[in-house]
């Protein structure tokens, strides 16, 4: 058997741990885990309140609907859990965009531990004093950071050496060098009258890569023309 050396530690303090667990399992992010290359951990917050039954919330001083997440479990779990250089991610609408290149980065930590809001959000002490990054995966709000937060770590996961089958896999993913994806097809080479574009089956190389750099600028300009700004002129 081969043996892995754990490239980075993500410990997810959440009220839904089952529902990363679940997320987490699947895939190569799940035989990445299992082979040791991604030192994963789903920690309930519930379990570092000191209320009797377990609160975690309470309402927020000024008025206004829902409830915040209280200072004391929060401070807690990542006292307990902190190393020397880990990251402290709060997964939140209002953090910065996940990217690659973010991914990328954080995939080069050796400890982060995900905070995943709830309700409202959490109380403004916590999120001046411990974190240190805050993340959201899009402009729309969902329930819970729980989800998010496996997202992220399914996208930085991929970064990681070994945990895709082929390297080239992450070279060729849209986004890497600020363009989209080229289209891609396989057998049969016509199917119901619709044929496969012609220079794909000739083998010649530079004009395949040369046809989906086409491909890749023209869907990128259509679909995200802002990506287009940072691109340097081809020769």
């Amino acid at each position: 058997m081969t043996a892995f050396t754990v490239a980075i530690r993500i410990d997810l303090v959440t009220l839904f741990p089952a529902m990363a667990d679940g997320f987490l399992q699947e895939s190569v992010i799940g035989k990445a885990i299992d082979k040791g290359l991604i030192a994963f951990k789903a920690h309930d917050l519930r379990a570092y309140s000191k209320d009797k039954h377990r609160k975690v919330d309470d309402m927020p001083y000024g008025g206004g609907p829902g409830m915040l997440m209280t200072c004391q479990p929060l401070f807690d779990a990542v006292d307990a859990l902190a190393t020397p250089d880990c990251e402290v991610v709060y997964l939140c609408p209002d953090g910065e965009q996940l990217t690659n290149k973010l991914a990328k980065e954080l995939a080069q930590k050796s400890h982060l531990i995900l905070i995943s809001g709830h309700y409202e959000g959490i109380d403004q002490r916590f999120r001046d004093k411990k974190v240190t990054r805050e993340v959201s995966i899009g402009d729309y709000v969902l329930t819970n950071g729980t989800l998010p937060a496996c997202v992220l770590v399914d996208c930085l996961g991929r970064q990681i050496p070994g945990v895709l089958g082929e390297e080239n896999s992450l070279t060729g993913d849209s986004y890497n060098g600020k363009l989209l994806a080229f289209p891609q097809f396989t057998r049969p080479a016509v199917y119901d009258g619709l044929e496969v574009p012609p220079v794909l089956l000739g083998g010649n190389h530079a004009e395949i890569e040369k046809w989906r750099r086409e491909r890749q600028i023209e869907k990128t300009k259509q679909r995200r023309p802002d990506l287009m700004k940072d691109q340097e002129p081809q020769p």
